[in-house]
């Protein structure tokens, strides 16, 4: 996992794309659920359900991806999390019915669960040891940001294509942006 690389690189690479993976997961449903709701004649308290699921599984998959940090190194872990990422916010946009959108959620549990904050601390942990700790607090930094930036992006996105189209820039983004940048 180590790299000859400044720690303000990695600071601003895993902020950066600490911004992404929250907007995209966890705040995603702050401007999209009316929206779905109403594409899908679902209630409100359906779609929010889909957050629920993730957190479930989240929470599930957190020790499992924590024994892999400490096993492979972050690298691989928050590699996979863009794809996860990708895969859950493509199958989200392509949902036609309650089940494949909780599936959708439950994929996006595990991206969660290996590309938040937990597994990019633990991985910074390893990395640094007691060290990291400033490198943690201005990743942190940069995550509270995920709101002020990708709730104006979900909002423009969803009034110009939609919820769907909303999801799949967002999967694209984890590839193109988020998977080079991890490896």
């Amino acid at each position: 996992d180590a790299d000859p690389v400044h720690p303000y690189q990695i600071i601003t690479t895993l902020g950066v794309l600490q911004i992404l993976a929250w907007g995209s997961s966890f705040y995603l449903l702050s401007v999209l659920a009316p929206a779905i709701s109403n594409d899908m004649s679902w209630p409100q308290t359906f779609v929010f359900g889909g957050l629920s699921v993730a957190l479930l599984v989240a929470g599930g998959a957190s020790p499992r991806i924590g024994h892999t940090i400490q096993r492979l190194g972050g690298r691989p872990v928050l590699a996979a999390s863009s794809l996860l990422f990708a895969g859950s916010l493509a199958l989200l946009a392509a949902a036609p019915n309650l089940p494949v959108y909780y599936a959708a959620w439950a994929v996006m549990g595990l991206a969660m669960a290996s590309g938040l904050y937990d597994p990019a601390f633990a991985t910074l942990g390893r990395l640094y040891g007691h060290a990291a700790r400033q490198m943690i607090t201005a990743i942190t930094l940069f995550g509270g940001l995920a709101s002020t930036v990708c709730w104006p992006l979900s909002a423009w996105l969803l009034a110009q294509y939609g919820w769907r189209a909303t999801a799949l820039v967002y999967a694209g983004l984890h590839v193109i942006i988020g998977l080079p940048a991890y490896l």
